[in-house]
């Protein structure tokens, strides 16, 4: 009796297993007519990720970015990828400097499987690799036109005057300096400072991008010389009434062009001075000499003058005698 209790347990157990065999083979035959069979067609993109370039080079050259890829496949797998794209990965840790055209065809990345590719598209990627390289590239400054009359540009200096640029080889090598936008100096008659654009090449801007430096423009009178005549003199710290000879004196000097052609008189334009003090008379004293400062215009610069002392005396009083008549 127990032994048949136990051959009748064996057949339930087998028939149980044999049930849930049958289950799993209707599921997966279900999964497979309802999802598996049910084929779409989808356009993606997929991104192109540069692994292991080596740091001494660059890639210059503007590359597809990302591949466009028509893909066949069940709609539930396809759908998958649609929220989670694959990349195509590659491998550079071999390059060198060259150009590199990758056909795509041969190009493979990680898919579902169940999924095939239909086509691809670019049909190649080309990959320029270069040399990564630094250089400082000195900057000169572009002018055009003249300052105003009467004034010359002592110079132009550039903050930076240089700049560090770093990029491929073939690129960078190109210009031997950098250059900025021209600048117009027409009628400019004072120094002034002014923030003025780098003009780059394509190849540079793709580089550096937009780049500003500030520009110091130095501008000055023109000085021209000039001998100015009948130049008084002062007389300072004189306790007595004294008599100066020569009273003017010659100046040999640089005055701003400009500053000729404002003044009426140019003997204004100089102070001429002596101290008479304490001494006998009468003796020699030296002169001082000085160029009037006027706003807007650089000091005037004495060159010479003549004569460079002169002779102080004292002034000779007359003294009438009155003499009466007799009757």
């Amino acid at each position: 009796m127990a032994e048949q209790l136990r051959n009748l347990k064996r057949k339930i157990n087998y028939k149980d297993l044999l049930l849930k065999l049958i289950s799993l083979a209707l599921g997966i035959l279900v999964w497979f007519l309802a999802v598996g069979t049910d084929q779409m067609d989808v356009s993606m993109s997929i991104p192109i990720e540069i692994l292991n370039l080596p740091k001494n080079l660059v890639i210059y050259n503007q590359y597809q970015k990302e591949i466009s890829v028509t893909l066949r496949g069940p709609r539930g797998i396809i759908q998958e990828l649609r929220n989670r794209p694959p990349s195509l990965s590659l491998d550079l840790s071999d390059a060198d400097s060259d150009t590199i055209v990758l056909n795509t065809e041969t190009l493979s990345f990680p898919l579902p499987s169940g999924i095939s590719i239909l086509r691809m598209q670019p049909a190649s990627i080309t990959l320029s690799i270069d040399k990564l390289v630094e250089r400082q590239l000195p900057i000169t400054a572009v002018t055009e036109g003249d300052v105003a009359q009467g004034y010359l540009l002592q110079g132009v200096s550039l903050n930076p005057d240089k700049i560090l640029v770093s990029g491929p080889e073939s690129i960078v090598s190109l210009e031997q300096t950098l250059k900025t936008y021209v600048i117009n100096l027409s009628g400019l008659n004072h120094s002034t400072t002014l923030p003025v654009h780098l003009d780059l090449s394509p190849e540079f801007m793709e580089l550096i991008g937009e780049t500003t430096v500030v520009a110091k423009l130095a501008v000055v009178d023109k000085f021209v010389e000039k001998k100015v005549r009948k130049i008084p003199i002062n007389i300072r710290d004189a306790e007595q009434e004294v008599l100066v000879k020569p009273n003017s004196i010659t100046v040999v000097a640089g005055i701003p062009e400009k500053l000729i052609s404002e003044t009426p008189v140019l003997s204004m334009l100089f102070r001429a001075s002596i101290s008479a003090g304490e001494g006998e008379f009468p003796r020699k004293v030296p002169l001082t000499v000085n160029g009037v400062t006027v706003p807007g215009h650089e000091p005037i610069q004495i060159i010479s003058y003549s004569p460079t002392e002169v002779e102080l005396s004292l002034v000779k009083k007359i003294t009438k005698t009155i003499t009466k008549k007799k009757k």
